[in-house]
């Protein structure tokens, strides 16, 4: 059976088939031909083999993939496939063994490492998305939690407590007729991820007799999970920030067999233990990896034996002491030495067995909210916050996916595997929805998802949308664009307050001038502002300052964990991003504070004075993607941006070490309800992974503008590709 692909003037393909299956074909095929490498590194880093022919700098993840049983974990989830869905993603996976060897031979990556392409296997897609959503709970924060508690005390666990680079956050806000100039709802937003090149969402248009959805899809992953418009109904997702991995610290014993047992609530039980082997390129010996698996999860830190970066359990917390034999219970006693202890991960898809992948077909269905809100009642994996609007003028607000029901030290720390308080509920937790009034917004702040989580955003940027939102009833597919490039930056009032509070008369004459031009500045991250920069590099000179003080000596010995977690544990980071709390609480006394922020002042004002002043922000504030091949000085050729962290244009840096950005919108999109040809979305880079390609980044200068490029459906509008026979 033959399929149809279009494209628009961007590249965009636009599939037409005759039923869902061959149109999953269509999307796997399509995606082969545009995005060969992409596909292979994220089927690479699923399977933890990316080591192979990136090198020695993958060996972290590939190890970490590895003792996480990611793989593993993808298999059982396709076994429980219901037999539709699982045909579906199946024709997907023939689509792209299909069309793999064509797209390689245009993408010069496999020939610069030698990678040939390989086959997907059914359950891959689940691994790709499994390996692109395991940090986004941010589940290491709870290894740096540890390390405040025992190093500052246990009043300041939750010092540091926001969202950082290192998690996935996104705004989305939801209008209802009587906010737009249509009558019609808008469905609008951005998703913040690291960005990368080639982009993380895809833009396509997926056709058939049984639906016609435009959307973002996930290169790698069938349909379009988290931004779609069928026409009658659109949805958008943001990280619900809710928290829903736990992480154990077990007592691990290696019997005289070899065997490994693991101390649990009724004593010792067995554990599975296998080896692995990681190749690595260019290293003739491959690296060895113990994976172990308690009844708890898969343990991702000391599986191998003694490791100093697990967490020391308290004296009298009922577990056997380390090294000591095992009174009391019925196995033979351990040997001295041969009991450490480890760390390991729980979370639901292992647990389940379950991802939610019957949603995504469903999805596709959709003609109403209703059954978008049916669809999502089956997801799992990650935990969103969803919003919708249908053509009727139905509207939804609500949480999809699973968060189990446990002690809520859980959700704080490392918690001991032999303790039955911390084991999960049979059920999960009720997820919270809302009704929706004249407006809706989700920028991952403590609201909706509240009870779920932790640690959420600052209000900044929800509260801004809302601020912004409220202050029409005309919006348009064009007009929404002020929202989405929005930078003013109201998380910088803190620290205006305590330059204020120094007296200018202590200051020198050149940090006096700074203090003043801060003081007067508009408040906006506009690329071209050189009051922005300034503030910049003196909010980096307080972050550095505050991380130097002798309070936080301890939190600065590097933290003895794999390399995978250590973008959660880097005190600077924690530091720059807690800034405005460290500004008015915590450990370093307040007299301390003030004298930081007033050498901040002389530090800028002294680069000033010898003629080094900051530029405009966008100077420093540049775009750097993660490449899988990176080639070249990553300052050069990459844009300056606009935005920060905490604005609406979130564009994150991290202040006081590096202003370049790594993590911004990954696109931007505006569903109209009223016209879907009236919609509107962008991405970084463009359609093509192919580097030459006229559509490889085609979009990028729109992108930094803050521009949106038109969502095209009419057919007669778009250029049909001709296809090889058969396809």
């Amino acid at each position: 059976m033959s399929i149809e692909v279009f494209r628009d003037a961007f590249g965009v393909p636009h599939l037409r088939a005759a039923d869902p299956r061959e149109l999953a074909r269509a999307q796997g095929l399509v995606t082969a031909r545009d995005r060969a490498w992409q596909l292979e590194v994220e089927r690479h880093r699923a399977q933890g083999t990316t080591a192979a022919f990136l090198g020695a700098t993958e060996t972290g993840w590939d190890t970490f993939v590895r003792q996480a049983r990611l793989a593993d974990t993808a298999r059982r989830c396709h076994d429980r496939l219901d037999p539709e869905t699982a045909a579906w993603v199946r024709a997907y996976v023939d689509g792209v063994n299909e069309g793999l060897a064509d797209g390689a031979r245009r993408a010069p990556e496999f020939a610069a490492t030698g990678l040939e392409p390989g086959r997907w296997e059914p359950w891959t897609p689940l691994a790709v998305w499994l390996s692109t959503h395991i940090l986004f709970a941010g589940f290491p924060t709870k290894l740096w939690r540890d390390r405040v508690a025992a190093r500052l005390g246990e009043r300041w666990t939750e010092l540091f407590a926001t969202d950082g680079p290192g998690t996935a956050g996104s705004n989305g806000w939801l209008l209802s007729g009587a906010r737009t100039a249509s009558g019609a709802p808008l469905v609008a937003g951005d998703p913040h991820r690291f960005i990368e090149a080639p982009g993380v969402y895809q833009q396509i248009r997926l056709a058939c007799p049984d639906h016609d959805v435009v959307g973002l899809a996930v290169p790698g992953v069938p349909g379009l999970a988290h931004f779609g418009h069928t026409g009658r109904v659109a949805w958008a997702i943001t990280n619900a920030m809710a928290d829903y991995q736990d992480l154990y610290r077990e007592r691990l014993r290696r019997l005289p067999d070899g065997r490994i047992e693991a101390f649990g609530p009724d004593g010792w039980e067995p554990a599975t233990a296998h080896t692995e082997s990681v190749r690595v390129k260019d290293v003739a010996e491959p690296v060895r990896v113990e994976v172990v698996e308690t009844a708890r999860g898969p343990v991702i830190i000391g599986a191998a034996g003694p490791c100093d970066g697990t967490p020391a359990a308290a004296d009298g917390d009922g577990s056997p002491a380390m090294g000591a034999g095992t009174d009391g219970d019925n196995s033979s006693p351990a040997a001295d030495g041969d009991i450490w202890e480890a760390v390991s991960l729980r979370h639901p898809p292992r647990v389940t067995g379950e991802l939610g992948f019957a949603a995504l077909p469903a999805l596709l269905r959709a003609r109403s909210v209703a059954d978008v809100d049916r669809a999502l009642d089956r997801w799992v994996e990650p935990v969103n916050v969803v919003q919708a609007a249908d053509v009727d003028g139905g509207l939804l607000h609500r949480v999809a996916g699973h968060v189990p029901v446990r002690d809520a030290a859980n959700r704080l720390r490392v918690v001991p595997a032999w303790d039955a308080r911390h084991a999960w509920a049979d059920a999960p937790a009720p997820l919270p929805r809302a009704a929706v009034g004249p407006y809706a917004v989700m920028a991952n702040a403590r609201g909706l998802a509240g009870p779920l989580g932790v640690e959420f955003a600052p209000p900044h940027r929800a509260e801004r949308i809302a601020e912004l939102l409220g202050a029409s009833a005309d919006w348009t597919p064009e007009n929404t664009a002020a929202v989405h490039t929005d930078t003013a930056n109201p998380a910088a009032r803190r620290l205006l307050d305590a330059v204020r509070a120094v007296d200018p008369a202590a200051l020198a004459p050149a940090a006096r001038t700074v203090r003043a031009t801060l003081l007067g500045w508009d408040r906006r991250m506009d690329a071209d502002s050189v009051d922005a920069g300034l503030y910049a590099a003196v909010r980096g000179a307080v972050v550095r300052r505050f991380a130097a003080h002798p309070a936080f000596a301890e939190l600065r010995e590097p933290a003895p964990y794999p390399a995978v977690f250590q973008p959660w544990l880097a005190l600077g980071g924690r530091v720059a991003f807690a800034l405005e709390t460290l500004l008015v609480t915590g450990p370093v006394p307040p007299a301390d504070r003030a004298r930081l922020v007033r050498e901040a002042l002389e530090e800028t004002g002294a680069a000033v004075a010898a003629g080094d002043a900051p530029g405009a922000w966008g100077e420093t504030h540049r775009l750097v993607p993660w490449q899988a091949l990176p080639g070249g000085d990553p300052e050069e050729g990459w844009p300056g941006l606009g935005g920060d962290h905490d604005c609406v244009l979130s564009t994150s840096s991290v202040p006081g070490y590096t202003d370049l950005s790594a993590r911004s919108s990954a696109a931007r999109y505006v569903w109209d309800l009223a016209d879907r040809e009236r919609s509107r979305w962008i991405v970084p880079f463009g359609a093509s992974g192919v580097p030459g390609d006229p559509h490889h980044r085609d979009q990028l200068a729109l992108w930094v503008r803050g521009e949106l490029a038109p969502v095209v459906t009419e057919w007669t509008r778009l250029v049909k590709e001709e296809q090889e026979s058969g396809a």
